[in-house]
């Protein structure tokens, strides 16, 4: 089984990759889930300059040298859920689904996340591979939902990890 390098973002050519992985990621899983016209303007220029904003709390999977996935995480966005944390992002480039690179991420985040007990994790309704990746993980759904606008309206769900 080949061998994948997980770590934290550090060089421009990764934080690159990483934009060039939260577009294409984009393009690969929410085509025919949201607005066209919306993820027609979540371009590679758009997607590596939000790369270049938020380089803190963000690891990274390569391929050699190079970025098939990505992962951010921190303490949870708001005072809904305190003491918890949260994985913001998980992406894996399309042509590596299947190769445990998504649970290696999670893994990382986790690990960095391990003062907190409980992590939280929002999802795109519809979202059903996600989903799936989530609940063999451990995710369990909470019953919160939250509404996003994505060109048109559309539905997030948060799903809670509970360490034992």
């Amino acid at each position: 089984m080949r061998e994948y390098t997980i770590k934290r973002m550090e060089s421009e050519d990764e934080i690159n990759g990483k934009g060039y992985v939260h577009y294409k990621s984009w393009q690969e899983t929410y085509t025919g889930l949201i607005d066209a016209g919306y993820l027609e303007g979540h371009t590679l220029d758009v997607c590596t300059a939000i790369a270049h904003r938020w380089t803190d709390n963000i690891i990274v999977a390569k391929d050699e040298e190079k970025v098939v996935g990505f992962a951010g995480y921190g303490a949870y966005r708001d005072d809904t859920l305190p003491a918890h944390g949260e994985v913001f992002a998980l992406y894996v480039l399309a042509e590596y689904h299947g190769r445990r690179i998504g649970y290696e991420l999670m893994n990382a985040a986790l690990e960095k996340l391990s003062a907190y007990r409980k992590i939280a994790v929002w999802v795109l309704k519809g979202n059903d591979r996600a989903i799936r990746f989530y609940e063999r993980y451990g995710f369990r759904f909470d019953g919160t939902e939250a509404d996003i606008m994505l060109g048109t309206p559309n539905k997030e769900l948060r799903m809670i990890y509970e360490r034992d």
